[in-house]
């Protein structure tokens, strides 16, 4: 069973995950709190083997924030992973959040499936990044190297080389765009779980742990 912890300042936002997640198989809601602050006083009064394997937590919240919340979890909780879930794909928010020690990073209009997904991923030791915050990660890591990949909206053609297929390669540079699942099976026209296969296969074939090791592999040039 995978205990969730929901940090939110809204408490619609806060209710309606905690309706989502709960009539998910294998999900538990451990508890919700709105703010960072009080997400460590409630973790303080859990026993540790009750406590949350992941945390959604919100970026701007009052008293304390997302980004100062997950650097607590990570020093005070290191078995928590938290994922920021927010409307806000700044800079500082996004990478102040990887810094901290973030496993993931979600907008809040991810699709509810990806969602769970996601919480699934990150329980299993996985990151998970959203297309915008993907993309940034990506653009980071390109500023001192030639792009290795082509805007979205041209042909799907470069250097790259390794044990991939064509197809595969197609949906690998899509992912170093930061595209997500939805919009690699748009722009391939196959469906969302063809895109996630491949998505697997890459992975196994390169020996890699997720898909933001698949977008460094790709803005490499490997």
């Amino acid at each position: 069973m995978i205990r969730v912890l929901l940090v939110d300042d809204q408490i619609l936002m806060r209710e309606g995950l905690r309706k989502l997640l709960e009539i998910e198989p294998g999900i538990a809601v451990a508890g919700t709190a709105r703010n960072g602050l009080d997400a460590l006083e409630l973790l303080a009064g859990t026993a540790a083997d009750e406590r949350p394997h992941v945390a959604l937590v919100d970026a701007r919240m009052p008293v304390m924030d997302g980004v100062e919340l997950v650097g607590r979890l990570r020093t005070d909780f290191p078995g928590i992973a938290a994922i920021m879930l927010t409307t806000f794909d700044d800079d500082a928010y996004i990478f102040g959040g990887l810094r901290a020690g973030a496993r993931g990073y979600l907008l809040k209009d991810t699709p509810p499936d990806e969602l769970v997904g996601a919480v699934r991923r990150v329980a299993a030791g996985e990151t998970v990044l959203g297309g915008p915050a993907a993309a940034r990660l990506v653009a980071a890591l390109r500023q001192d190297e030639p792009p290795a990949a082509a805007p979205l909206t041209g042909p799907l053609t470069g250097p790259l080389t390794g044990p991939l297929t064509g197809r595969e390669l197609e949906v690998a540079r899509l992912v170093g765009l930061g595209a997500t699942n939805r919009e690699i099976a748009r722009r391939l026209d196959i469906s969302e779980g063809t895109a996630r296969n491949h998505i697997s296969s890459c992975l196994r074939k390169l020996s890699l742990r997720d898909r933001t090791q698949l977008a460094v592999w790709v803005t490499r040039g490997y």
